[in-house]
């Protein structure tokens, strides 16, 4: 049986099953435990299965992106730490970006005290932070509007970025993995691939609670990153696999 094949059985019985063990596979396809790791390794490299102790599982993955309002309220104390720890990193009269997000409004109110800053964003609820509670000079992209993420989307929002030069970009993600940052939402590709572009860094900010899930769309490899910065409940296999791809992962809290 020539590997795609052996793939094939293997998407299916996970799709089936669920979880399915490597002692399972080995016995299902007659083959040995190193040919079964090797298939389940490059898998999960295309982001279609997802390691688990022993075996493997099939991946979450999201249909579409919850509302700027819900995402108010989930895993609130993770992406507080997480906008504390990136804030620490972020040098005097620095040009910053802070894509769409509630993990990087959380990193916003950490820089309400700092008037040295440029912040480039497209996202509106940042931007009246700002307003109201920062001297920092303020740009926002424009673009097309999404009313449930609050922020703006689409070419017109990538073009204004690319007239910018950004020392340190935070990046957001709907959900993310050793593949990359997904999104179901084909309208912040343009926006997220622009801001790679023009910085000099790239920062990665996502809570675990979105790490190994998957959506339609790959906006950017993983390896388009400098840093990125999670909780404390990624784990530390996660963690090695990251720092092999020579990317620096802060842990916050």
């Amino acid at each position: 049986m020539i590997p795609i094949e052996r793939h094939q059985q293997i998407l299916a019985l996970v799709q089936e099953k669920g979880v399915v063990s490597i002692a399972e596979l080995t016995d299902r396809l007659s083959v040995s435990h190193m040919t079964i790791r090797r298939d389940l390794q490059k898998l999960e490299e295309q982001g279609a299965v997802m390691s688990v102790s022993g075996g493997v599982r099939s991946m979450e993955r999201l249909a579409s992106e919850p509302s700027h309002q819900d995402k108010t309220s989930m895993f609130s104390q993770e992406k507080q730490a997480i906008g504390a720890a990136a804030a620490r990193h972020i040098p005097a009269r620095s040009c910053i970006y802070l894509d769409a997000g509630t993990t990087t409004l959380a990193l916003a109110r950490e820089l309400g005290r700092r008037d040295d800053l440029t912040i480039v964003t497209n996202d509106f609820a940042i931007a009246n932070f700002f307003i109201d509670n920062s001297q920092c000079r303020m740009i926002h992209s424009g673009g097309s509007l999404c009313r449930d993420n609050r922020s703006c989307v689409g070419d017109a929002a990538a073009q204004a970025l690319r007239g910018l030069s950004i020392d340190i970009a935070f990046i957001s993600a709907s959900c993310w993995g050793l593949r990359g940052i997904f999104t179901p939402d084909e309208e912040k590709i343009a926006v997220k691939r622009a801001v790679n572009e023009v910085s000099s860094k790239r920062v990665l900010l996502a809570d675990s609670s979105k790490y190994n899930k998957i959506a339609t769309f790959l906006a950017l490899p993983l390896n388009c990153f400098d840093s990125i910065i999670t909780d404390r409940r990624l784990s530390d296999a996660s963690r090695q696999e990251m720092t092999a791809q020579q990317i620096d992962v802060i842990l916050a809290g």
